[in-house]
This record gives C-alpha cells, sequence and structure tokens, in this order.
C-alpha cells in the first residue's frame, strides 16, 4: 500500500462510504415494506410540477441555498379500512427532482388503476414501488472496486513517479513539487475535457422554445467569519426559464445576482438582463435523455474547458521549469 497519511484514504473514500451507508438505509426500507399491506388505488393527479428544494451553500448563514427543480407530481387514493388516504410517493428510493419525470408521468398517468402499499403503523405512509433499483448492489460493489483501483493505483502511480524522478532531476527535494505539479496539471485537462465533451453533446441536443422568468428579491446573510457575530446581508435575484418538451412543462435556473445592498443587486441584474430580459423568448436546448435537463448557453462551457487547459498548462510548464531548472 502506498505511503500515505490514513486520513488522506478516508478522505478519498468518504463520499463512496456515504453512498454504501445510504444503500443499506434503502435496502433496510425495502425489506420492511415487502411486509406491508396492499390496496387498490387510483392515480388522481399526474403532472409535472416545479418545487423548492434545499441545496448545501456553506457560502450561506442558514447553510443551505433554495433552487427549483422539476419533479412528477403522481398523487393517488387507497383505501385503508373505512378511511380513503391519498399520497404522492411513488417509490422507497429518495426523488431528487430533475430525474425521470416524464417516465413517471406516463407510467402512472390519471385515472389509472396502481396496487398500493403502506405502512399499517402509519398508513397515510405510501409507495406504489417497494422494490429497490434491480443490479443496485451489483453496481456499488463494481464501483467500490474501480474506487479501490484508481486510489491505490493513483497512489502508487504518482510514488513510482516520486522515486524516478529524485533519481534524475539535478534537486531530488524537489521532485514531490514536480509530482505535485504535474498531477494537479493533469486532473485540471481531465476537468476540461469533461467540460467541453459536454459542451458539444449539448450542442447536438434538440431546440424548444423558452421564456425567461425573474424572481422577487431574495435576502439572506453570507456565512459569518471567524469573529463575526452575522455574515453581510445579501440582496440577490434568480433568473429561471420555463420550456414545453413532449407536451411537459419544466423550469431550469441560469443565473444568479446577489450583492451587498439592493441597489447592488439591481445594478448587476440590469448588466444580465441586457442578456436575459423578463419574458423574453429564449432558444432552449433539451436532452432528450432527460429532458429536465437543459441549457441556453453552450459556447460559455467551452470557453471554460480553453481556460481550464490554459490552467493546467500553466501547472505542466511549472512541473517542466522546477525539474530542469530547479536547481
Amino acid at each position: 500500500m502506498p505511503d500515505l497519511p490514513w486520513f488522506v484514504y478516508a478522505m478519498l473514500f468518504a463520499p463512496l462510504g456515504l453512498l454504501l451507508v445510504a444503500a443499506v438505509v434503502k435496502t433496510w426500507q425495502a425489506r420492511e415494506a415487502r411486509s406491508w399491506p396492499q390496496a387498490s388505488g387510483k392515480v388522481v393527479r399526474s403532472v409535472a410540477e416545479v418545487r423548492e428544494v434545499r441545496v448545501s451553500d456553506s457560502d450561506r448563514e442558514e447553510g443551505y441555498r433554495l433552487e427549483s427543480r422539476n419533479f412528477a407530481n403522481v398523487t393517488y387514493e387507497y383505501p385503508v379500512g373505512s378511511r380513503k388516504l391519498s399520497c404522492n410517493r411513488i417509490s422507497i428510493g429518495e426523488d431528487l427532482g430533475n430525474f425521470e419525470v416524464a417516465e413517471k408521468l406516463a407510467k402512472y398517468p390519471a385515472g389509472s388503476v396502481v396496487t398500493v402499499y403502506y405502512n399499517p403503523r402509519h398508513p397515510d405512509q405510501a409507495v406504489l414501488e417497494r422494490d429497490l433499483p434491480k443490479g443496485l448492489w451489483g453496481c456499488l460493489g463494481i464501483g467500490t472496486a474501480i474506487a479501490f483501483g484508481i486510489v491505490f493505483g493513483s497512489a502508487f502511480g504518482l510514488n513510482q513517479t516520486y522515486a524516478y524522478l529524485a533519481h534524475h532531476i539535478g534537486r531530488p527535494d524537489l521532485a514531490g513539487l514536480v509530482v505535485g505539479f504535474g498531477a494537479f496539471g493533469f486532473v485540471i485537462a481531465l476537468m476540461g475535457y469533461g467540460v467541453r465533451r459536454q459542451a458539444l453533446k449539448a450542442a447536438r441536443w434538440p431546440v424548444v422554445p423558452g421564456t425567461i422568468k425573474l424572481s422577487g428579491i431574495e435576502q439572506y446573510h453570507e456565512a459569518s467569519e471567524p469573529g463575526e457575530r452575522r455574515g453581510t446581508e445579501m440582496f440577490g435575484k434568480r433568473v429561471t426559464y420555463t420550456y414545453r418538451y413532449q407536451n411537459i412543462s419544466y423550469t431550469n435556473e441560469c443565473a444568479r445576482v446577489s450583492a451587498g445592498t439592493q441597489s447592488g443587486s439591481d445594478e448587476m441584474l440590469k448588466k444580465l438582463m441586457s442578456r436575459y430580459k423578463h419574458g423574453a423568448t429564449v432558444e432552449v436546448r433539451v436532452n432528450p435523455d432527460n429532458p429536465a435537463e437543459a441549457t441556453l448557453d453552450t459556447s460559455g462551457p467551452v470557453r471554460i474547458a480553453w481556460l481550464l487547459w490554459g490552467i493546467a498548462a500553466i501547472f505542466a510548464a511549472l512541473a517542466v521549469f522546477v525539474a530542469t531548472r530547479g536547481g
């Protein structure tokens, strides 16, 4: 095993650990739901809707911000004893929004008869699908193996590179710096490749008309710095756009502006409004595989990719400079 501090491995594997814990919890919930009684129900509402979802944001005092996401609202009614209950949860898995909205609406249209599984201790808690996705643990197992291979393989490769450079550059004590610059440059270059690849895919997505909408003033406080009682009060607005794809309406966010004063926020908004005016019609490129994903601009990500490649080139140049002239 490469000689790295234990906390480095802990940081690298923390996201994977959280995924595994979540999978264990959901598996336990699915096993519990297998014993739930069932009832015949009817879908009374099946529409796409936009909900405000909390998203982690360490720059805010509250620790989160609100984000608009698209959901399939499938509401169904079912009898339990003499009572008629309603629920709109489809499966045991968590619905984070912006995923399979059209598929869920097509699967559960209004008026369709469905089998409802409800919690006998809390009959108002119910689902239409009580099984986890097939192959979940197989995918997690493969993902875990890949993660271990990448982490340990990369660490081993960096160690070998360090050992090689330590014997082939004028200043062996600078070998770690050369490896660090090179590794950072490589990772940033990969990020640029990913951004450009996604932008090129988005450029081929079908185009539909959309409408720009502006939110009202959003007031919040920034996260406080050490020694401060409270962070700076901020004023902001969100710029969103709505569009329809295959007779389903979606909403996405394209920009946020904020400033320390309301007038400052308005000034920034005016600059943004030169491009996006309230009520203006815009061209929206929609991902046909997931219509909740869309974009107004495909050239911006390409510019970001070139910027990332430029930064990667700087790191590469620094690595070469230190390796050849560090002494």
